[in-house]
């Protein structure tokens, strides 16, 4: 078997032959008077007028098959495939010759005939004249086989969707699903904004950051790790209802379910409540469940590789942050102290360096997840978390936030506030926060006075939403790995790295 290398160099032999006949193996411009979904959907009229005055079509050489004086040829363009079929007869005889000679799989080739249903059934085009619109250097991958290594398939996505259908399909769907998202949201008259990914500092969210240097201002700078904060100061300017999808960096651990770089939706309403923003939800999954997926049962899984169905036509249940952990680890979140707290999440597998570290809500956050979070499998709103836990909602009474997040199969599907809009508790929170980070919680937030200056200026009252669109498009397309609905993941160097992104493979 000739090596890829060897392969390669007879290509570029066949280039020359192509040159020497006349023909541009890189052309600027190719016949093509359609595309072959139109062709194949308006075959019957087509068909008769091709009689008379031969039609273009261009695509990919995928299966050459036949010997002699005949050759059927696959051609696709986009996800359609067409046969076209090549007569020595049909065609001046240099032409059928240099065809056989310089054609390859994964070519692209215009071809211009007439069309004709073969004996056996088949809709194709006879080629009357052909040409080569650009010659591949290298072979696609055994059409039977594919890419097998999970690495490569990340690498070169471009082969993966394009040797395999469900892969294909896949990413239509998210651009589907993202495109459903927007009318949704146009229709409940949001405006869609763009806000900046590199920042000054960074805030909206706990985590930790991307650092960076703007060389011509020489200043530090971070990426954004929420949309959040613009957001809310385009609220003081009077828009009602804005929304934003967009990129969001936080440079944290990875696994199936996590990725540093992943693509948010944030939305914020004036003058509606956190159940408005509930019932907003809720309509939202339902109705692309039903819509567009045609169906409301999926197969979601979890950083395990682990399987559950999840119906999202049932009833949505509710149930607060404190009732969880009360009903799962006897902790009264009203009560508990800082040191307690530590004491409780080293139990729950929390390591003592990391516990010294964070503050009392993120402590409460790490039981929670270990007890109660992934017991949870049909679509849950978990209300009330740790007011510490979210200093930009409001804050309840009793040390709570009037906050809620979905979850499905043990994961966090959205976060939701009634945003908090008063600019002094806002800074004593923000202040409290910068504190547990200077004592090393690294995802603890700052103060941010361009953000609090713009709330003096006055907020209106609001509720907002953020939620990872991946990890909606995972659960919808069935995935077990987030890299699997993102079309270019990160090159991963470390092969044991990699087999933490694909645990459930390795």
């Amino acid at each position: 078997m000739a090596s890829i290398e060897e392969l390669r160099i007879a290509r570029f032999t066949k280039i020359t032959k192509l040159k020497e006949a006349g023909m541009d193996p890189y052309p600027s411009s190719i016949k093509r008077d359609y595309t072959i979904k139109y062709v194949k959907a308006t075959f019957e009229n087509l068909a008769p007028q091709s009689e008379d005055k031969n039609i273009s079509i261009a695509g990919r050489v995928i299966v050459v098959r036949g010997q002699g004086s005949i050759l059927f040829v696959v051609l696709q363009d986009g996800n359609e495939r067409f046969q076209a079929v090549l007569k020595k007869d049909s065609l001046e005889e240099k032409l059928f010759n240099l065809f056989v000679n310089t054609v390859d799989n994964g070519d692209f080739i215009s071809v211009t005939g007439s069309l004709f249903i073969t004996e056996r059934g088949e809709k194709s085009i006879l080629i009357k004249d052909w040409q080569m619109a650009t010659k591949a250097l290298l072979p696609l991958p055994d059409k039977w086989h594919g890419l097998q290594d999970i690495e490569e398939i990340y690498r070169k996505r471009y082969l993966d969707v394009l040797m395999d259908q469900e892969t294909y399909n896949r990413f239509v769907i998210r651009s589907q699903v993202i495109k459903y998202i927007r009318e949704f949201l146009d229709n409940k008259n949001f405006l869609e904004v763009e806000t900046p990914i590199l920042q000054n500092e960074a805030g909206g969210a706990m985590a930790k950051v991307f650092e960076t240097h703007h060389n011509d201002y020489d200043m530090p700078m971070v990426l954004r790790i929420a949309l959040e904060l613009d957001h809310k100061m385009l609220m003081v300017g009077g828009y009602e209802r804005v929304y934003e999808i967009g990129k969001t960096f936080r440079n944290e651990g990875s696994d199936p379910t996590h990725l540093q770089e992943f693509t948010m939706l944030e939305w914020y309403a004036a003058y509606q409540t956190l159940e408005t923003n509930m019932e907003w939800t809720e309509e939202l999954i339902k109705s692309i469940a039903k819509n567009l997926m045609g169906k409301t049962i999926f197969k979601v899984y979890d950083n395990e590789g682990n399987g559950v169905d999840v119906d999202v036509a049932v009833a949505w249940e509710r149930i607060t942050f404190g009732e969880l952990l009360k009903r799962d680890a006897d902790i009264d979140i009203e009560t508990i102290t800082l040191e307690d707290a530590r004491v409780e999440a080293i139990k729950w597998g929390v390591k003592e360096d990391e516990a010294k570290k964070l503050g009392r809500g993120n402590l409460l956050d790490k039981i929670y997840k270990k007890c109660s979070r992934g017991k949870i499998i049909n679509p849950n709103f978990i209300t009330d978390f740790p007011g510490d836990l979210k200093p930009l909602a409001q804050q309840n009474e009793n040390g709570t936030a009037k906050v809620c997040q979905l979850i499905i199969a043990g994961a966090e599907i959205t976060n939701q506030y009634a945003e908090l809009v008063n600019p002094v508790i806002q800074r004593e929170l923000l202040v409290s926060q910068g504190k547990a980070k200077d004592k090393g919680d690294e995802e603890a937030m700052g103060v941010n006075e361009g953000f609090i200056t713009a709330m003096e200026h006055g907020m209106p009252p609001m509720t907002g939403f953020g939620m990872g669109i991946d990890r909606l498009v995972a659960i919808f397309t069935e995935q077990k790995n987030l890299r699997d609905v993102i079309f270019f993941p990160i090159k991963v160097k470390s092969t044991k790295k990699l087999c933490n992104y694909i645990v459930f493979l390795c």
